[in-house]
């Protein structure tokens, strides 16, 4: 019984050794641009968050939100020290640009990823795209509609799965309103993600706060995206609302779900 416990205890104690033992690094402000105006060159950088220890990790591009108007790149807390791969993307924003060139950005920095994130541990078979609001509109566009990646050289089926909070299902608001189109008259085009559902896309998870507190029917749409994708056929999609959480504060709870569907997708 003594060496058992003895036994066990060396186990637990070298468990405890090896999680204390891996470190996390940032590094910040990679530019994923090295051609365009002073705004694209100063806009589209990217930090990468990572650990030193660890290889073939999955990786999570992180799109902010803000309505396409504002907002910074951040590595979110509840994705630190998880053993993931993190890069938060800054992308240029309207009215210095149209809403084309905010989702030609996400694009390239999923590329960049794609291209870089093995000199950082990242495993590009375990490659997650998601984001906030605005991210989560981003994450939406550069999944379903294949071309903006097909630039860059990628195939967005390469793409693991993509995880949206919140994000915009028909044409995102702030590009009506610059083409005088009221926030609460929907409108979808080629800027919507649902004009290409398919059922061919990446698996996805799709998570809105409270249908009674969300920003502009946010929920409906989502619920609509997720009937659409259904009906073409798309075998891995889901849809969760939190109860009792508005637009801003559904985020943090979303993490725990994107954590639980990458661990489960890895465990296939």
């Amino acid at each position: 019984m003594r060496n058992v416990l003895f036994l066990l205890f060396l186990y637990v104690g070298g468990l405890l050794y090896a999680q204390q033992a891996v470190t996390y690094k940032q590094v910040s402000d990679i530019s994923y641009r090295q051609t365009g105006d002073e705004y694209a060159l100063g806009r589209c950088k990217l930090d990468v968050y990572y650990s030193e220890d660890k290889k073939d990790c999955p990786v999570v591009v992180w799109f902010h939100g803000g309505g396409l108007t504002g907002g910074g790149k951040f590595i979110p807390q509840e994705l630190k020290d998880c053993g993931l791969v993190v890069v938060a993307v800054n992308y240029r924003l309207i009215p210095k640009v149209d809403i084309s060139k905010c989702i030609d950005d996400a694009a390239a920095a999923v590329a960049w990823t794609f291209r870089e994130i093995a000199k950082f541990g990242g495993d590009t078979t375990k490659l997650y795209v998601s984001g906030h609001s605005a991210g989560g509109y981003l994450t939406n566009m550069v999944g379903l509609d294949k071309h903006w990646l097909q630039k860059y050289g990628v195939d967005a089926d390469q793409i693991a799965g993509l995880i949206p909070f919140s994000g915009q299902a028909i044409s995102h608001f702030a590009y009506r309103e610059q083409k005088g189109i009221s926030p609460l008259q929907a409108t979808i085009d080629e800027y919507a993600p649902l004009f290409y559902v398919r059922p061919d896309a990446p698996p996805m998870i799709l998570i809105t706060g409270d249908r009674e507190l969300e920003l502009y029917g946010r929920y409906e749409e989502n619920a609509y995206f997720w009937r659409m994708l259904k009906l073409v056929g798309h075998q891995n999609t889901h849809l969760y609302e939190l109860d009792g959480y508005d637009h801003g504060a559904m985020a943090a709870p979303s993490f725990y779900i994107l954590k639980k569907f990458i661990e489960k997708q890895q465990a296939k």
